[in-house]
Order: structure tokens, then C-alpha cells, then sequence
């Protein structure tokens, strides 16, 4: 019987991580390096360098240069998280969206956030606050800040129909970003919007997105109790 041929790099990827969690590969071997493996494969070495770098760059390989590959002893479970347009996750929850714009102004940013999105200190930013519903209930604070440098567009949208969030996924690509995720205290002001006790805890998610070295967004949004965040492995 003829050895299948493997003719891009996914279906060399599915093969290599079919051998890891069938144990053929147990944790902490060495595999075979790329040579042999393209000549097993019948594919270019290039082929087996990606696949083998995404294996790598999710945790199932350790690659070093000079000392070959081995399968990770401990391989790392990475997750997956997309941003989301808030109008359609509160839809495909089976609600009702709305949107209140709270403010748009142009205005110097504190410094934590010039500092963090690299950003001149005393350079102005567009910052937009907004309070996203379901089912006319409070849904997500969001206080965002947007470097009109990067998107001069911005500039001449009012924010009252569309939400920041959702016309910088449709105008404003970016190429990374920074995710943090932590359990907040309500201040007055959060706790009156949101319909909750003052020093309720609250779920927050910051978020930096880039373009390249140039920042696009900072944003934080506060979730009202209840909110639930999903991901896969």
C-alpha cells in the first residue's frame, strides 16, 4: 500500500498531532527532524516547517534551534477569542439590542492610557463612552479611547447610531492586540447605569488592539451580573 502524500501543511499538522495524542510521540520526545519528515510525507521541508511552527506556537512542540524538536512535557491548552460585535452576541442571546450613547468628545487621555497606547501625552484621542442593552435592560458599560492618527475616519462618525465597537470591526483592522479580564468594584456612576448596588463586583474586559506598532483602540467594558464569557480550546 502507497503512503498517503501530504500536500500542504494543515493535513502534515493533523498527522503530527495525531501521532502526539496517540501517545506514537509521547511527551518530552525528540521527533524526527524536518528532512526526514518531508521525505515521509512526500512534501517540501518548507511544509513540514509550518506546520510544525503552528504546532509550536500552540503548545503541543518545543523547538529549539541546534537541539531539534521535541513534544512539549507539558503542552500548554490555548483558547480562542474572538471580539465580538456587542449588537450581535446580545442577538444570538435571543434579545432585544440597544445602544445609548453616553459621551463623544475629543480630549487628552489620562496617562496610564496615552502611556499604554503609545500615544503623545498631552496629544488628543477620541474617547467614547456608551452603554450597550438587552431587552432595554443594561447589558455593558463601554469607555473606550480611539487614535484618530491611525483612524482619521473616525473623527466624523457621531457614535449615536452605531457603536464604537461595531464600526471599528467594519473600518479599523488591526493585526494584535492585549487582552486582560478581572472582577471590578461598581463605582456610583457604573452601579447607577448598570442598575446595581454601589461596590457590586462586575466583570471587566480591557482590551488594546494594534495596527502593526501603531495602537487602534483601548477600551474597557464593565458587564452587568450575570454576563457569562465562552471561548474554546
Amino acid at each position: 500500500m502507497t503512503a498517503p502524500t501530504f500536500r500542504n501543511w494543515q493535513s502534515v499538522q493533523e498527522e503530527v498531532r495525531r501521532r502526539i495524542h496517540a501517545r506514537e510521540w509521547p511527551p518530552g520526545e525528540l521527533i524526527p527532524n524536518e528532512a526526514d519528515l518531508a521525505m515521509e510525507f512526500g512534501c517540501a521541508r518548507a511544509t513540514v516547517n509550518r506546520a510544525l511552527r503552528s504546532l509550536a506556537d500552540s503548545g503541543l512542540l518545543d523547538r529549539r534551534r541546534k537541539a531539534g524538536t521535541r513534544v512539549a512535557a507539558q503542552p500548554v491548552a490555548k483558547a480562542t477569542l474572538d471580539i465580538s460585535v456587542i449588537r450581535k452576541e446580545v442577538e444570538e442571546r435571543g434579545c432585544k439590542y440597544g445602544y445609548q450613547l453616553i459621551e463623544r468628545s475629543e480630549a487628552i487621555p489620562p496617562l496610564e492610557v496615552s502611556g499604554s497606547m503609545r500615544t503623545p501625552a498631552a496629544g488628543t484621542l477620541l474617547h467614547v463612552r456608551a452603554l450597550h442593552l438587552a431587552d432595554d435592560a443594561a447589558y455593558a458599560l463601554e469607555d473606550r479611547w480611539i487614535n484618530t492618527t491611525v483612524v482619521p475616519k473616525a473623527l466624523s462618525e457621531g457614535f449615536d447610531q452605531i457603536s464604537a465597537n461595531e464600526w471599528l470591526m467594519a473600518n479599523a483592522p488591526y493585526t494584535g492586540g492585549e487582552i486582560g479580564f478581572s472582577a471590578v468594584q461598581a463605582t456610583p456612576e457604573e452601579a447607577d447605569m448598570l442598575r446595581v448596588s454601589e461596590r457590586s463586583a462586575l466583570f471587566a474586559i480591557d482590551r488594546l488592539t494594534w495596527d502593526h506598532t501603531a495602537s487602534v483602540t483601548k477600551v474597557r467594558l464593565i458587564y452587568a451580573p450575570g454576563y457569562q464569557l465562552r471561548t474554546v480550546l
